[in-house]
């Protein structure tokens, strides 16, 4: 049994990938699914629609492969983390629209929550802040006004999940109900100490605690699939982490100190603390990195929320750009930014400013800006934001930063690497491997299959990257950052 088969269900696209045992990328296959605005700061996805695309991409990977299907160890599961899903406890069909991470509709409930006094209670327990990223709100904002919903939770006609959750359900035909610890400590509803669901917090959010499924080890065995009839015969679903956590895990950073920046849709940098969780003062996270036989090990994250996100804005709203790879020789062929700053407030700012409420703007136009300016801006964004979420963190850390792991399709983007590199003054390594978080819980996989018998051993496997290192004086990155921060301030 030499092949893993990985499912990474993102915020943009659902996509199969065939591993051997030592994390090489042997073939994969990918479907994107819509995105749904129904108001201004709302967004869905249609959680079936992702169910079918996740049968579509594995078919479509073992059909090119089916010497391979006698020798799949398992099937490992990486996704989007905070997305949640109210599905029906006899089918596992979806009852609503999954509610992403982006949506903001959670943002009167977290407000009221707050002014009420809660947060210093939910950021002990949880190490998040109240904020309609996590998926608490989300789900209060269901009870209140969908009522199918809520007399289907009360009656346990119900079951609650993040992406994890729901896929397991339907891979296992309804039976085995269970995520993994990265998955819960996103909801707002879970101990990270303790590591158990927390009633209080449950209650505080109008959450029936038997709605919410059985949390299991990162690398912990999630019951058997036969890949909705793909299979003649089924196997393990084993290794199942949050996207990000995936990303820093198969970055091997095992030690505390070292960090992660995974480029995608949006972006997450995650620093590994150790074993015991702190607490921040500056608006960092205190986030669950893992949790390996029985034992978590914790890291502070920095979350952005529109990263990539904006290339794709500028494509699909303004239709600035037909392709993101245009990105990169248009923002060259600038030469500067022209004074002009892109601040992707789409759906508030996250760390360190934690203002809902804040819009996007593009600033410092004149007559002279052009397409390739605002680009330019639009990729520079994403390092200025990079730069805000490390300074805080390795300031709460108190560590020395040496360089970066970097990850994720905005990887490709040679600009915006070298940009980041400059902009924190860091050593960037860039994987060569696009899809690190499901090579993360491949590798999560085949630790709890025994492959390998320490994360030790996992850390000694071969790694290729493109190393990016500052090449712009210092004296010009903080000029540029100083305008990013006066850009911030007018739009806060």
């Amino acid at each position: 049994m030499n092949h893993i088969l990985a499912l990474d269900q993102s915020t943009s696209a659902t996509k199969a990938i065939l591993f051997d045992t030592a994390g090489r990328t042997l073939d994969k296959a990918s479907l994107d699914h819509a995105q749904h605005y129904p108001q201004p700061g709302w967004v869905e996805h249609d959680a079936e629609e992702i169910w079918t695309n996740t049968l579509a991409v594995l078919r479509e990977v073992l059909s090119r492969h089916a010497d391979k299907t006698q020798s799949l160890l398992c099937l490992s599961i990486t996704n989007q983390r905070e997305t949640i899903v109210v599905f029906d406890r006899a089918t596992g069909r979806p009852l609503h629209r999954a509610i992403v991470w982006q949506c903001r509709r959670g943002d009167p409930i977290c407000a009221e929550l707050t002014e009420a006094g809660h947060n210093d209670r939910v950021r002990q327990v949880t190490g998040l802040k109240i904020d309609t990223y996590f998926s608490a709100s989300k789900l209060k904002w269901l009870v209140r006004n969908v009522p199918e919903i809520r007399e289907k939770l009360a009656s346990g006609q119900a079951l609650i999940g993040t992406i994890d959750a729901y896929l397991i359900y339907r891979l296992t035909k309804c039976r085995t109900f269970a995520s993994d610890s990265t998955n819960a400590s996103r909801t707002l509803l879970y101990d990270i100490g303790r590591l158990a669901w927390d009633e209080t917090l449950c209650d505080l959010f109008e959450v029936p605690v038997g709605a919410l499924p059985e949390v299991f080890d990162s690398a912990a065995k999630y019951g058997e699939t036969d890949l909705g009839g793909i299979l003649a015969s089924p196997i393990p679903i084993c290794g199942v982490m949050g996207d990000s956590q995936a990303a820093l895990f198969a970055q091997r950073c095992f030690e505390p100190g070292m960090s992660k920046a995974t480029f995608g849709t949006g972006t997450s940098l995650l620093l590994n603390i150790g074993a015991a969780p702190r607490l921040t003062e500056s608006g960092a996270m205190t986030a669950l990195a893992w949790v390996y036989e029985g034992r978590p090990t914790y890291s502070f994250e920095g979350l952005i929320n529109y990263s990539a996100a904006t290339i794709a804005w500028m494509r699909d709203q303004l239709e600035l750009i037909d392709d993101v790879r245009e990105t990169e020789a248009l923002a060259a062929a600038a030469g500067d930014n022209g004074g002009v700053y892109l601040v992707p407030a789409f759906a508030g700012l996250s760390a360190p400013y934690w203002s809902s409420t804040a819009r996007a703007a593009i600033l410092g136009m004149t007559a002279h800006t052009t397409k390739r300016h605002v680009v330019r801006a639009a990729l520079e964004s994403i390092s200025y934001q990079v730069r805000d979420a490390l300074e805080m963190m390795k300031d709460d850390a108190g560590v020395a930063l040496q360089r970066i792991q970097a990850d994720g399709g905005a990887t490709a983007n040679r600009f915006l690497m070298q940009f980041t590199a400059d902009m924190l003054g860091l050593e960037v390594r860039a994987s060569n491997v696009p899809d690190l978080s499901p090579l993360g819980a491949a590798l999560a996989g085949a630790l709890g299959m025994g492959v390998y018998a320490s994360l030790a051993d996992l850390a000694g496997l071969t790694r290729e990257s493109t190393v990016y290192r500052p090449q712009m004086a210092p004296s010009d990155a903080l000029n540029l950052y100083e305008g990013w921060k006066a850009a911030v301030e007018r739009v806060l």
